[in-house]
């Protein structure tokens, strides 16, 4: 099946959301954790994840179309923080009801049934739970007006790993710590690695590592 410019219009609407969100792949889904001015925890589920660079270590985020509430978007904007968690199969249908809308100032770390964990520095909740988190500071918000949706770019400036997920040469072994991933938008999955391979230069073989 072949799918034209148009007949990707005409789609029916969730079938659509379905598909396009499925068509890039597996992709990174963590928790975002944030605290309104109010004193309110909030915490939504994300896959638009992305790394941005390491020096400075920067990271992105997408957020939908939305109002700067006691939500995601609105508490990153107004405190400046939020903490990004990994998910593990032992707490995955638990993250997913985090998408459920719950009311503005409701703590889906308590609807739920996970636990918010503060650390110094960090003026937003990270989840307990997760085996790898880190917390960052926004440095930049864009507003992309094509959609209507936001690019929020933040400053990483604490990160929690278990030694024992992290190799000697600083490559942290996601496999190891139980990460899981997702596609399209309510698919979960386990991952099972291949292989590292080495530094690819030209004239020379990719190896294992």
């Amino acid at each position: 099946m072949i799918y034209e410019q148009n007949d990707i219009i005409q789609l029916e609407t969730r079938y659509r959301a379905n598909f396009i969100n499925s068509l890039g792949g597996f992709k990174s889904v963590t928790l975002i954790g944030t605290k309104s001015v109010q004193g309110n925890d909030n915490l939504a589920i994300f896959s638009s994840l992305f790394h941005l660079g390491a020096n400075p270590a920067l990271c992105g985020i997408i957020i939908r179309p939305n109002e700067e509430k006691q939500n995601t978007l609105g508490n990153i904007v107004t405190t400046g923080f939020y903490t990004i968690n990994h998910i593990a199969p032992s707490f995955f249908k638990k993250a997913h009801q985090c998408s459920a809308k719950y009311e503005e100032g409701v703590s889906e770390f308590k609807e739920v049934g996970l636990e918010p964990e503060y650390m110094e520095g960090i003026a937003a909740p990270f989840v307990k739970e997760s085996h790898i988190k880190f917390g960052c500071e926004l440095v930049q918000k864009i507003d992309i007006e094509w959609n209507g949706t936001y690019l929020i770019i933040g400053k990483i400036i604490k990160i929690v790993v278990p030694d024992e997920y992290i190799a000697v040469d600083g490559f942290i072994d996601l496999g190891k710590a139980q990460t899981i991933t997702c596609s399209g938008l309510d698919s979960y999955h386990s991952t099972l690695p291949l292989a590292r391979l080495s530094y690819a230069k030209v004239d020379e073989a990719v190896r294992e590592i």
